[in-house]
Parts: C-alpha cells; sequence; structure tokens
C-alpha cells in the first residue's frame, strides 16, 4: 500500500517505522518540518508541513495526532482528497468525527503505549479497526494483519472503554510506580527491588481475575500497618503520595470487606 501518515509524534514514528517494512510510505506530514523530516528520513519519504501539498496518488491516510485536531484536519484533508481511505489512531475519538466530514474513513488503534526509545512488539500488540464501508474495512484488517497476530473489529464505543480501561491499566499505574520510586530514593533504596514484584503483579493480574488475586495491608484491613504507612509519608512529606495511598486504601478496603 501507498500510505501518508499525518504526525510525527510517538506513534506516527512507530506505525511508520513498521509499516515501512512492507508497504511504501509516501509523505509523512508535520506543522513542524524539522520533525517530519527527521521521520521521514527513516522510511525513505518526502516531508511536507502543509497540507495542501498532499499527494493524491495514494491508497490511505493516517492520521496519527491529537484528539482535539482531528476534526480541523480532517475537514482540511477532505478538501484536497475526498475519494481517499482515512483513518484516525485514537483510542477515544468516535469514527463519526472523521464521517461527519469524509465519507471513506475508518480506524486503525493500536492498543499500546509509545515511546521514542521503546521497541514495540508489533505481532502481539492488538489492533482495533473499525470502517465505515465493508470494502474498506477488509482493506484495514489486512494492513493490520500485516503487523500483528491481534487484529479486532470493534465499533468506537467499545474502543472507547478499551482505552478507559488502559488509562487505568497502563498510564496510572505508571503513575504509582513513579509515587513508589519517590518513596525509596527518599531513603536511598534501589528502586530496582520493586522489578520482580511488579512484574509478577502484572503477570497475575493476566492470568487471574484481578479482584481475587488482590494482596496487601488495605487488603487485610491491617490498619497498624496502614497507620505506619501514613506516619512514614507524612514524614516524608510526600503529600501527593499520602493522598493516593489513604484513597487507594479504602477503595480496596470497600472492595474486599471484613
Amino acid at each position: 500500500m501507498r500510505i501518508t501518515l499525518i504526525g510525527a509524534g510517538r506513534v506516527a514514528h512507530h506505525l511508520a517505522m513498521a509499516l515501512s517494512a512492507h508497504h511504501e510510505i509516501v509523505q509523512i506530514f508535520s506543522r513542524s518540518l524539522t520533525k517530519a523530516q527527521a521521520l521521514a528520513q527513516n522510511v525513505q519519504a518526502q516531508a511536507v508541513n502543509d497540507l495542501s501539498l498532499l499527494e493524491c496518488n495514494i491508497d490511505l491516510v493516517i492520521i496519527a495526532i491529537s484528539d482535539s485536531a482531528i476534526a480541523a484536519t480532517i475537514e482540511t484533508v477532505h478538501a484536497y482528497m475526498p475519494d481517499v481511505l482515512c483513518v484516525h489512531t485514537s483510542g477515544s475519538t468516535d469514527m463519526a468525527v472523521l464521517n461527519q466530514h469524509h465519507a471513506r474513513c475508518g480506524v486503525f488503534y493500536p492498543l499500546q503505549t509509545f515511546s521514542f526509545e521503546s521497541h514495540i512488539a508489533w505481532h502481539n500488540t492488538p489492533l482495533l479497526i473499525e470502517a465505515a464501508h465493508r470494502d474498506d474495512q477488509q482493506t484495514l484488517l489486512k494492513l493490520a494483519q500485516s503487523l500483528s497476530e491481534r487484529v479486532y473489529v470493534y465499533e468506537s464505543s467499545q474502543r472507547l472503554s478499551l482505552h478507559l480501561a488502559a488509562v487505568f491499566a497502563c498510564n496510572f499505574s505508571n503513575y504509582c510506580y513513579d509515587l513508589a520510586k519517590q518513596v525509596v530514593d527518599a531513603r536511598g533504596v534501589d528502586f530496582a527491588l520493586l522489578a520482580p514484584l511488579m512484574l509478577e503483579t502484572a503477570h497475575k493480574a493476566t492470568q487471574h481475575e484481578p479482584h481475587t488475586v488482590q494482596t496487601g495491608p488495605a487488603r487485610r484491613h491491617d490498619v497498624g500497618i496502614l497507620n505506619m504507612h501514613q506516619a512514614l509519608l507524612a514524614q516524608l512529606q510526600q503529600t501527593d503520595s499520602a493522598q493516593v495511598y489513604r484513597l487507594f486504601s479504602e477503595l480496596i478496603q470497600q472492595r474486599h470487606p471484613q
């Protein structure tokens, strides 16, 4: 396929690199020409910073930008290429945001966390697709299957629930890791000592119902330990950690009454 990517951020970067192994990346658009050029060089594509310069002789436009900019972008893209299949990569934005401006539209959402410095195991990354037309859905299925063994056709409401769940499972848990590191850093303890515990916790959550494998002082309703931990956080003057600790402990106790 001949593909143009709109965006040069983390998602666009990883998609361009992965797709270029099996498909032709024609252009990379970014409002920052420098960012577009940096990514385009890696995939032998043309860098542009003006949507009017987009080439029309392509098979697919992938819009990998912030959710708030999708509607305005598709409206402009439609003016230059009204008949090209256009998709966005958002977990939360409804396909209707595209469809109200552009008939041939869809979604190509990778359920993954992206960082420039990380490697993505695409073969095991769930790809959620949706399309306004059956033929375009088949096109997206084939494209997704060229990257991953885990491809699913989900509508926008289902995808939104997954994106919300991902915030809890990924973003919030990572913030807890950040809080944990602040605690041990304050006492000169090596944060790496927590790595086996973190990995085992994540593994258990994928093998069992998370509710059934909950552990810890809040699960046991161990008031003595809970108070001791709160006192230490107060001593360390870690107000944010203390607030999270108190809230999570109360919610765990409610979830697991004595």
